[in-house]
């Protein structure tokens, strides 16, 4: 048994399973790489093209504004503390025959000193909150996004996984404005102030004051992205490569462990871990010379302050008091200048993240249709009919139903079979509007589905195989279907699914905590208060996505007799891969390739096709009495 061979087989199924989960994770994707190395014009193309950061970046530029001035006064407070105490020692080194020719020097030192902390505090107040109201916003977004095309995520990703990678690179957004964008807006910003103050003593010292600081603030950054996308690119791939064979391996573990490979198994990864930590520390090292000469920068700047300060201010001792204060001041502004490069650095992250939101953006916009006037539904509903519908979730994906045409009459009780993957769930989903069709109509009494989502809540109630309860009661879980029951009407609709005295017999009744996802009932139990829901709602229509899948016979038969006891006079279409119950129905849909292999009543189809009748024995055995 060859290990390598098991675990590609196990490990092609499951990237498959996560194509799209894998696609949006940093650590799973290496198109940079593939595509080469990222320009600075694709930084900006994905920037030009994005819903997410720079909208709500337009928005409230008062505040913003404050911030800015904020963050920048921080600084012009550090560099003004550090003249004030420059001229200060100078002064007073000369010894004043009076105190109070220092005296204001001295409270401007205090003043500084005082508001440079007091100014970052408010900054950091404003620009948390500000991001912190942003990204709840942007959340927001994502989730109205998702939902948009919630049936498509739930067919083909894995939601959990896919809400949780972007929730991630909405953090990535959050820092993106506190420590790229804010701290750089910032440090333009004093590199326009102390060029116009340099021009106050010498134009010549401010332009050469403004090529040095451009340096730091273009050159050094540039290089600095250019090194940090090239290093990005690179962990990508090999962290791609790294996810790829390890989950291939493990999903082979017990070949590994039968042919005794244990330690081969264990140095998987081995390679491309050992380059990412290659790359990482690369860009250490690049960080430590590039801050290295930042400061060689600042260096030279000092320098020649003092020179031209020299040659230029020691004519008398009260114009040489201020320059040495010059010199001086320049040094805070280290701190402010040095994030640039920092910020420049981070650039292929952020980059990252903002073009995974905006192509979910994309991707999800591409399979909206066309908006279409709401109308309301007139009296009881008297005919669904699915008229040569045709639908596939893509382009260059299997067509999941080909032509398919159904006409279900009001109060019919329909099942629908079929192999896994045949789009039995996808009819349901069609009904409630969620997807629409690339060809044909589904209409409700003649009205499209499409036309008729305002009154969607009234008129469907969804159970499916894994109903979700919330960590409440059982009375608000079971009045999620109708806020405004009664106790007395959630005590009715317990009974119709014979759970009332199961819930009875609980010290709270109907006021016990369900525990979260429902823990503290059976799945049977969990299935019967979702179905509450359904019956305190009073829809119309019922569907049914499996709702007895993972349960055991017994329970199964006993919850599927219930179901069509509590549906009474109401349609239902009903998804599932057992016959445990068919004979309840009213009809029978099979489907196979994309089209209706057989239907007609359970009793008809027991008698004149043997497929269906080898498919009843070998799931249930002898057909039972129709009601």
């Amino acid at each position: 048994m060859n290990p390598s061979k098991s675990g590609s087989k196990n490990g092609n199924e499951m990237n498959n399973i996560d194509a799209s989960t894998a696609a949006t994770h940093p650590a799973a994707t290496a198109t940079a790489a593939q595509g080469g190395k990222t320009t600075l014009r694709d930084y900006l193309k994905i920037w030009d093209n994005d819903h997410w950061f720079w909208p709500y970046l337009r928005e409230n530029k008062r505040k913003l504004a404050l911030i800015f001035f904020l963050g920048s006064m921080t600084f012009v407070c550090a560099a003004a503390l550090m003249f004030t105490a420059g001229y200060l020692i100078n002064r007073s080194a000369r010894m004043p025959y009076n105190i109070l020719l220092v005296y204001v020097p001295i409270v401007l030192t205090r003043a500084f000193g005082i508001g440079r902390p007091v100014f970052k505090y408010v900054e950091q107040l404003k620009s948390h909150d500000w991001v912190l109201h942003v990204i709840s916003k942007l959340r927001v977004q994502l989730y109205r996004t998702l939902s948009k095309d919630a049936a498509f995520l739930n067919e083909h990703e894995r939601t959990g996984s896919v809400l949780s990678l972007l929730a991630d690179d909405l953090d990535h957004l959050e820092n993106f404005y506190l420590r790229t964008i804010f701290p750089t807006v910032v440090a333009y910003i004093l590199w326009i102030i102390v060029t116009i103050a340099m021009g106050v003593f010498s134009w010549v010292s401010s332009l050469l004051l403004f090529l040095m600081l451009a340096l730091v603030l273009i050159l050094i950054p540039l290089v600095s992205l250019s090194f940090s996308t090239g290093h990005f690119a690179l962990e990508k791939q090999q962290q791609a490569q790294e996810y790829t064979k390890v989950t291939e391996s493990y999903l082979g573990l017990s070949d590994w462990v039968i042919t005794h490979k244990d330690k081969d198994f264990v140095s998987i990864g081995a390679e491309e871990y050992r380059r990412i930590q290659e790359s990482k520390d690369q860009q250490k090292t690049f960080e430590r010379w590039r801050n290295f000469a930042i400061q060689v920068v600042f260096g030279i700047i000092a320098i020649g302050l003092m020179v031209g300060a020299a040659m230029t201010m020691t004519g008398s001792k009260s114009v040489a008091d201020w320059s040495a204060s010059i010199v001086l001041a320049v040094f805070p502004l280290v701190d402010c200048f040095i994030n640039v490069a920092q910020a420049a650095a981070e650039v292929p992250l952020y980059s990252d993240s903002l073009e995974h939101l905006n192509d979910l953006t994309d991707r999800v916009e591409s399979r909206q249709a066309e908006p279409v006037e709401q109308r309301k539904l007139s009296g009881p509903i008297e005919a669904i009919d699915f008229d040569h519908v045709t639908f596939a979730y893509g382009p260059g994906q299997p067509t999941l139903l080909d032509d398919f045409t159904l006409h279900i009459k009001a109060g019919e009780k329909v099942a629908l079979l079929g192999p896994s993957g045949e789009g039995k769930t996808t009819i349901l989903q069609l009904l409630l509007g969620d997807l629409v069709p690339q060809q044909g109509s589904i209409t409700i009494n003649g009205i499209p589905v499409a036309a008729l989502q305002d009154e969607r809540a009234r008129i469907f109630g969804y159970l499916n195989q894994q109903a979700f309860l919330f960590n409440s009661t059982i009375a608000e879980n079971v009045r999620l279907g109708a806020p405004d029951a009664t106790d007395e009407d959630v005590w009715a609709a317990l009974k119709a699914v014979q759970l009332d005295e199961t819930v009875a017999a609980l010290p709270d009744g109907i006021g016990t905590s369900v525990n979260e996802a429902g823990q503290r009932f059976s799945g049977g139990q969990r299935q019967r208060i979702a179905l509450a829901r359904i019956v305190l709602k009073d829809t119309p229509v019922i569907l049914l996505d499996e709702p007895t899948i993972g349960l055991d016979p017994v329970t199964e038969r006993e919850l599927m007799s219930m179901i069509f006891s509590a549906a009474g006079e109401r349609t239902m279409l009903w998804v599932t891969h057992h016959l445990q119950g068919l004979e309840q129905s009213d009809k029978v849909i099979f489907l196979d390739n994309g089209k209706i292999a057989m239907q007609g009543a359970p009793t008809e189809l027991y008698r004149t096709n043997e497929r269906f009748r080898e498919l009843y024995r070998m799931d249930v055995g002898e057909l039972e009495t129709v009601r």
